[in-house]
């Protein structure tokens, strides 16, 4: 992918990428909202968070536009819970952000 080294062109582009996904987010919640539940598989809600907070993420990464950690970090608690869910197992959510804090601290170790 194409670089972007102007600052301004970034904001924009940040903006733009910030707005589109509070569009999908909204969409998205009306899907879920109208259709019934019978039709969802469980964990569709929180799926569907993660991977839009993470290819959103993905791409200002790609296009080397600051990231939101903190957007990282829910959306793959999202994503993990949501594929848990799906998947049939009970995974109580905070487990899940003791075992990514703590693989965060350690990526901070190495990265250095």
């Amino acid at each position: 992918m194409q670089e972007i080294k102007n600052e301004k062109e970034k904001h924009r582009l940040k903006t733009t990428l910030d707005n589109l996904g509070w569009g999908l987010f909204l969409i998205m919640l009306g899907l879920i909202t109208l259709l019934p539940d019978a039709m969802l598989p469980e964990g569709s809600f929180l799926i569907g968070v993660g991977i839009i907070l993470l290819g959103l993420n993905y791409i200002k990464y790609s296009k080397n536009i600051q990231v939101n950690k903190f957007t990282i970090f829910i959306g793959l608690v999202a994503l993990l819970s949501g594929v848990s869910d799906n998947l049939g197992f009970d995974v109580d959510i905070f487990p899940i952000i003791l075992i990514l804090w703590g693989l965060s601290i350690i990526y901070k170790y190495f990265k250095k």
